[in-house]
């Protein structure tokens, strides 16, 4: 179902490896809406790659970079964004993120993640160490927050199609719901 070009962002966010950037890039196709992912925003605006950034400037820099990212980096309206794993977890973020348009988490099993993240090497935060280990410790840090949005969906045992259908209904809803609270 197409919806218009001034149509409400929706936000996905949750732990790395959840399907953000593979069920939004399939939303924003079924909703003809454009789609991002914060991360290869960041990239594209920094002329390098996020490990690089994490590396050279630290994950304090990084964060700044996801706010400004939600604050001024991307349309104000019709667009579906795959937010990075860590974006809402400063302090503050959600509630910011909140004011942009509708938040949905995706969520899994840490097993799910742990195999979905296994061979990329392109996540900082699990490079060095145990990436199993570091997934577990990095999931239950920040399973509180993602449990405060209030809108989340298991992409476990589901197909990109079935996740699309679900958030579809969800932000048809959210967004009118959004335009009534914010006008």
């Amino acid at each position: 179902m197409r919806v218009p070009s001034k149509a409400v962002n929706l936000y996905l966010v949750g732990f790395m490896g959840v399907g953000k950037t593979a069920v939004g890039r399939a939303l924003a196709q079924q909703l003809d809406l454009e789609f991002l992912d914060s991360d290869r925003e960041i990239e594209i605006q920094q002329h390098r790659q996020i490990k690089e950034i994490f590396e050279t400037c630290g994950e304090a820099t990084f964060r700044n970079m996801e706010r400004e990212f939600i604050a001024n980096g991307h349309p104000p309206t019709g667009c579906v964004v795959a937010c990075g794993g860590g974006l809402i977890i400063p302090p503050g973020m959600l509630d910011f993120v909140r004011t942009k348009g509708v938040v949905v988490c995706l969520f899994a099993d840490p097993e799910t993640i742990i195999k979905r993240t296994a061979t990329n090497d392109k996540r900082p935060l699990l490079n060095g160490g145990n990436p199993e280990e570091r997934v577990r410790k990095l999931y239950a840090e920040r399973m509180p927050i993602y449990n405060k949005v209030r809108t989340a969906i298991s992409t476990d045992n589901q197909s990109i199609r079935e996740i699309v259908r679900r958030l579809e209904a969800i932000y048809h809803r959210e967004s009118r719901d959004f335009q009534l609270r914010t006008s």
